[in-house]
């Protein structure tokens, strides 16, 4: 028998790109456990609990398994001759610019690459963006504005010798935990470090600071030109870097020494306490070695691209950039953001960071593919592309990796846009995510496990993409479904790719074509490896210039940067707010994000049952006061609404939320809940600078909403539910197994009929049904050959018991006439239930309040103890914010 095998690959959630080793059975078909690798510069062995579950998440239940061709399965040449056929006819009957690419860092580089030169190297086209258009374009303007290039001068350990981190906008405990945990092992080693927290919220992360800013919304450039500025008046610019190395516009320099505002004005104009605000300016003044992170919190803004050029004056002014433990550092959403950028698959870029506007550029790009044309001007952005799709401009519309159902903003008009597009086509590895449902054609691709490529993470570090299972079905890698329809289309010597490894090498070759250092992006030295050597390749940084380069840290130790007068720039800000602006009938400003287990859309994330224990459904969280003022109550339902839907979501009382804001995660999509599509309530509102979406301030009204009734059903497959009127959400007990918690907007008129309704079954089976409707009790239960199959109990109060219980009842056979009257008492689920249990802190181990409060009531004061005695924050850490926060009420409480 052969000895399991070890497999590197990397991590296909957040942009800290981590390593993994997928440690396989012996039979190679199975995974005894995926843990991080210790030998991967980005992780050094840390792994979180989205990571940890992968295995969880490889379910065949959701998978798309065969080309569908207008609802009806079909082969591969079927599916690539309808794709092609469509785009051959649009191009030749309205042009080129009625076809477009939607697609995502879910791609790897070596798909993200193919796609890129199809469209706009051979159908002639710049209409291909990707759904990184919402997460980093801003920060893509910021660079090139400041650097003259689209680069992250720092790496990760920055962090790590930074004397003061500064993090804004980002909730790195919970959105990069891994990082994160660098940072805190960091701040353990040497407690003088100082960690600033610039957020409206008191997040996870906001546990680990010194200082918390907790700005009103919007006001980021405020108070970074505040910074700006007071650095000016109190003399820390670095005048000989300024001298050697940025340009500098005197008119800068004279505003912020005679008009600007201090800090007393800064801290009105932000919201927050005028001391915080001198200490913070202060602390940035006197620190050289200061690190400054970014994420969507700065990114997603209608003036998101001026946010992340506030920050850059800051360094730049002082010198503190290119040295270690100083820079700005902004960190990606996606496992491959930063590969999308290199090959140029954002609707105003060229491949290699070659610029779309410049007509050298574009004739070296034609050179290099032997492209027929290239086009001369922009494509359309993510809102704007699906703005032309709605009226009729985009005729054939590819979407590769991406669910913009959900995150688009305004869903309701994307809704429209697909339903009107005369041919919709998608690539997915879901076969029916909430955008396939409007597809013509489907196309089955590989997903994480069976996919072989490279990815490059927020660092600009590249890391293999090792594949380690087979595909299922008919499953095909993206970059072959996009080379057939290229051959099919004629362009068959441009697309004549063996494997990833010899469109990684061209790639890479088009990196130094005719790059004399002018395009910081270069990494020729990886152009020319065999498939073994692009087999083996270890995680390098950026630029690789040169065969035997080991990479590169950071970038401009010694200026040079890629201007035409190679000086960074200092940008003089007008600090502009949220286009949302609250009323009497939109009081309040709803700000949306992510939770720690969950990811995006969920098509991944919402399969694994360990990642439902944390946040099993959308929660709104509400400052106590706002609750009071609209009459909503703590665990009850509330509704957010404005002129372009609603949502119905649980609330979450707390006072880490901002007055007068809410803040509600955008995970959740149609498929997982009845009424939690956030990004229904964000109005398209886009930076001028980077088409980026406003996704972080909408005008919403709250009202609470009464509950006539609970109950929770149980089913081995996803059910269709669509009644108006019934509030549910699903999580997964285990692989074939969902469990579905409901609650009745209103009250039952015929209860049979309903639940037999929802519970969507064609009459087979032995039905038992149970009405008491004096206590408002109706249960029905489907069995075969004595064995659960569907369930729903329904009750006028809430009876919860935990997921492991349901996973009980569907094990047990209930062939006996004593073992079924129990189930239809309810007595099979009481029984399971009658150990208290608590919300979900620590997935890895299973850890919950409960067990945490058991511990504390004996004395136990701080973190290490509940780690050693439970196991809990000693795997990824991502809960160890939680619970110091715990620990930390439950002494304030004593005292």
């Amino acid at each position: 028998m052969s000895k399991p095998c070890a497999i590197q690959t990397t991590c296909p959630y957040c942009g800290t790109g981590c390593g993994l080793t997928v440690e396989m059975n012996e039979t190679g078909e199975g995974i005894n456990s995926i843990r991080g690798d210790v030998g991967h510069p980005a992780n050094q062995g840390r792994i979180c609990v989205k990571g940890a579950a992968l295995d969880e998440t490889m379910s065949m239940d959701a998978r798309l398994l065969h080309p569908v061709v207008d609802g009806q399965q079909a082969n591969w040449h079927a599916a690539i001759t309808r794709v092609a056929e469509g785009i051959k006819q649009s191009v030749l009957e309205h042009g080129p610019d009625s076809v477009a690419f939607y697609v995502s860092g879910q791609l790897l580089t070596e798909d993200y690459y193919v796609a890129n030169k199809l469209m706009k190297g051979f159908i002639g086209s710049a209409n291909i963006d990707s759904n990184s258009r919402l997460c980093m374009a801003s920060s893509v303007v910021g660079h090139k504005r400041a650097f003259g290039a689209d680069v992250v001068p720092t790496c990760y350990e920055d962090l790590e010798e930074a004397d003061l981190v500064v993090i804004t906008g980002s909730n790195m405990a919970w959105c990069h935990p891994v990082l994160h945990q660098r940072l805190m092992a960091a701040k353990q080693a040497r407690p003088e470090m100082r960690i600033v927290v610039i957020d409206p919220r008191k997040t996870a992360t906001v546990a680990g600071a010194d200082l918390h800013l907790a700005i009103d919304g919007g006001k980021d450039s405020t108070l970074w030109m505040g910074l700006f500025h007071d650095l000016i008046r109190n003399y820390k610019a670095d005048l000989s870097y300024l001298d050697k190395h940025v340009r500098v516009d005197n008119q800068i320099i004279e505003l912020a020494m005679h008009y600007s505002a201090g800090a007393e004005v800064v801290a009105r104009q932000c919201g927050l306490a005028q001391q915080d605000v001198k200490t913070f300016f202060e602390w940035f003044a006197q620190t050289e070695k200061t690190v400054s992170v970014y994420s969507q919190g700065i990114n997603q803004s209608s003036s998101g691209s001026d946010k992340v050029n506030a920050i850059l004056n800051c360094h730049l002014l002082t010198g503190r950039l290119g040295k270690a433990g100083m820079g700005p550092l902004s960190l990606t959403g996606q496992p491959n953001a930063m590969g999308g950028r290199e090959v140029g698959a954002l609707a105003n870029q060229l491949a290699a960071h070659l610029e779309l506007g410049s007509a050298e550029d574009r004739d070296r790009l034609k050179r290099f593919w032997g492209a027929e044309h290239i086009p001369e001007t922009p494509g359309l952005m993510a809102v704007d592309l699906f703005d032309a799709i709605e009226a009729g401009k985009i005729k054939v519309l590819w979407i590769m990796a991406t669910n913009p159902m959900v995150s688009l903003p305004d869903t309701h008009k994307v809704r429209k846009a697909l339903e009107k597009c005369e041919l919709v086509v998608v690539s997915d590895a879901v076969a029916n995510s909430d955008t396939a449902q409007y597809a013509h054609v489907k196309l089955p691709a590989c997903t994480w496990g069976e996919k072989d490529g490279t990815v490059t993470n927020s660092e600009r570090r590249i890391s293999r993409q090792r594949s380690f299972a087979s595909p299922q079905g008919e499953a095909k890698p993206d970059w072959w479904i996009i080379q057939q329809v290229a051959q099919y289309l004629g362009y068959y010597d441009a697309f004549h790719y063996s494997g990833p490894a010899a469109i990684f090498s061209e790639h890479a070759a088009l990196s130094g074509f005719e790059n004399d250092g002018e395009r910081a992006f270069n990494i020729s030295g990886l152009a020319n490896q065999s498939d073994a050597q692009y087999e083996q390749m270890q995680p390098i940084q950026w630029p690789v210039p040169s065969v035997g380069h080991g990479g590169t840290k950071r970038l401009y130790s010694e200026g040079g940067y890629h201007t035409l007068s190679s000086r960074a720039h200092l940008l003089e800000i007008q600090p502009r707010g949220s286009q949302a602006s609250v009323s009497d009938t939109h009081a309040f400003i709803l700000n949306t994000g992510r939770v720690r287990d969950q990811w995006h859309t969920m098509t991944r994330s919402g399969v694994a049952p360990t990642l439902q224990t944390h946040i099993p459904e959308p929660m709104v969280a509400i400052h106590p006061e706002d609750a009071q003022s609209v009459g909503v109550e703590d665990g009850g339902l509330c509704r957010l609404y404005n002129t372009r839907g609603q949502v119905v979501v649980r609330a979450q009382i707390t006072e880490d939320q901002k007055q007068g804001d809410l803040y509600l995660p955008m995970h959740w999509s149609d498929g997982f809940a009845s009424e939690a599509l956030v990004n229904g309530l964000m109005a398209p509102v886009t930076d001028p600078y980077s088409g980026q979406p406003e996704l972080k301030q909408s005008a919403v009204a709250l009202c609470a909403v009464e509950t006539h009734w609970y109950g929770w059903m149980l089913s081995r497959e996803p059910l269709a539910l669509q009644e108006k009127g019934l509030h549910w959400y699903r999580i997964p007990i285990s692989e074939g197994l969902w469990l579905y918690r409901l609650e009745g907007l209103a009250a039952l008129k015929d209860w049979k009929t309903d639940l037999r309704r929802w519970l969507g079954c064609d009459g087979s089976g032995e039905w038992l049904e149970f009405a008491d409707p004096a206590r408002h009790r109706f249960r029905i239960s489907v069995l075969k050959d004595g064995l659960l199959q569907r369930a729903l109990f329904m009750d006028a109060q809430q009876l919860y018991p935990q997921p492991e219980d349901y996973a009980q009842l569907f094990s047990k056979d209930f062939s006996q006439p004593a073992d079924r009257l129990q189930l239809m008492m309810g007595q099979s689920v009481r029984s399971c239930s009658n150990q208290s249990r608590g919300r979900g802190v620590c997935a890895c181990f299973g850890v919950d309040t409960v067990a945490i409060e058991g511990l504390m009531a004996k004395g136990v004061t701080t973190v290490a103890e509940v780690t050693q005695q439970l196991k809990a924050g000693s795997n990824c850490g991502s809960c160890l914010p939680e619970i110091k926060q715990m620990l930390e009420a439950r002494q304030s409480s004593a005292a």
